[in-house]
């Protein structure tokens, strides 16, 4: 599990050095509970279900109340009294919860801040932790988007993962979806020990015949804490080939296109209007509150984290104090830097940061790398080939 960073203390009240947030905010929630752990997995989540008070499935949104009224204690919102824009639940399994518990979260959000008319409102979903009758509910509660772990439709592959779920319940739970008038996204993992070009294919276009708005497609990460991590030290496993990645990366580009869907950040395609809104808020170094354990919050070029055992975070809270670990300020270049890195990744791409030499950027043009009618048109824009390999163009660029 990845470690939080250093930083400097936060004050026990949780106040930020800007809280104007009167242009709006957005709401992550973090549900960190899971049935099983991804052997890939690299997030703040657990299988213990029943941590002690405030820290269980059946307590644990008591806790997210007190961090959402410590929040609307902090924030100023001025006459904003609608402020949140967007709302994602994501994990671990938020769908560990019940319907009503997540829809509880939601109206605690909406008392203390108000949310926008027509906002999206997500929640992550593994296919086997949700009937017709719990979307049902979400949809009822509010909820306008769900975006389900598909992750693959080849078994071998989904048991490599620890994936829980068969390959047909996608299917049972996408027909639901669209059935109760729900956006849904489903989301793809390339790159699992073993898993060949057609079966990649085979997932790939299985993912379209869904009929998503919105498509998701990662590459996988083995990280050294991790159960796949342990298993490539022992030479168990072999560690994803970066070529054949990038050939997988390619393929879905291509396969995705062609059924209608266009990219708007390097791992994520949609249809023309059914964008993230919360993600793109992510990457437009906007505001958002990050609630639970472990959870990362930006509010006016600060960030800080919360503890990351769920115990520790409700145990803070019951006593009235925040449960941020630690944050940063971030510098004028400092912030610079994260609006390239972050805005590098967007379709758009971003204008030519000031201070870059024009032989820098013939460089990244004649390796392919950026847009050359982009460029001509002030932007810094990736082809396919720059969003293989993003880093090397951020790094450019700074």
């Amino acid at each position: 599990m990845a470690k939080l960073p250093d930083g400097i203390p936060v004050p026990p009240d949780g106040r930020v050095p800007n809280p104007d947030v009167s242009a709006g905010f957005s709401a992550y929630v973090h549900i960190p509970f899971c049935r099983v752990r991804c052997g890939y997995c690299d997030f703040n989540t657990y299988t213990n279900l029943n941590f002690g008070e405030g820290a269980s499935t059946g307590d644990y949104p008591e806790s997210l109340a007190r961090e959402i009224a410590l929040s609307r204690r902090v924030l100023d919102t001025g006459d904003n009294h609608a402020a949140v824009r967007t709302i994602f639940f994501g994990g671990g399994t938020p769908t560990m919860l019940r319907p009503e518990q997540l829809v509880g979260v939601v109206a605690d959000l909406r008392e203390a801040f108000g949310v926008v008319r027509g906002a999206e409102i997500t929640t992550e979903c593994n296919p086997e932790t949700v009937g017709k009758a719990e979307l049902a509910a979400l949809r009822e509660g509010g909820f306008t988007r769900i975006s389900f772990g598909m992750q693959s439709a080849v078994p071998a592959v989904l048991r490599t993962l620890d994936r829980l779920h068969t390959p047909g319940q996608v299917e049972k739970v996408t027909t639901w979806a669209r059935e109760l008038g729900l956006e849904y996204s489903v989301d793809l993992i390339y790159g699992a020990p073993g898993e060949t070009m057609e079966q990649w294919e085979a997932s790939v276009r299985e993912a379209i015949s869904f009929a998503p708005n919105h498509i998701s497609a990662y590459g996988l990460q083995v990280e050294p804490g991790t159960k796949m991590g342990a298993q490539a030290r022992r030479g168990e496993i072999q560690l994803p080939d970066p070529d054949i990645q990038a050939d997988k990366y390619e393929l879905a580009d291509t396969l995705f296109t062609e059924a209608g869907y266009r990219w708007y950040e390097i791992s994520n395609w949609a249809k023309p209007g059914h964008e993230c809104r919360h993600n793109l808020l992510y990457w437009h170094n906007a505001n958002w509150w990050g609630y639970g354990p472990g959870a990362h919050s930006h509010i006016n070029g600060e960030r800080f984290w919360n503890v990351k055992h769920p115990l520790a975070y409700a145990q803070r809270l019951a006593l009235g104090t925040t449960p941020a670990q630690a944050r940063e300020v971030l510098s004028p270049a400092e912030q610079r830097e994260e609006d390239i890195m972050l805005g590098i990744r967007l379709r758009e791409g971003i204008p030519v940061p000031s201070g870059v030499r024009e032989e820098t950027l013939a460089e990244l043009r004649g390796d392919g790398l950026i847009d050359a009618e982009a460029l001509r048109t002030g932007r810094v824009r990736l082809t396919r080939h720059g969003r293989l390999l993003g880093d090397v163009v951020t790094r450019a660029l700074w």
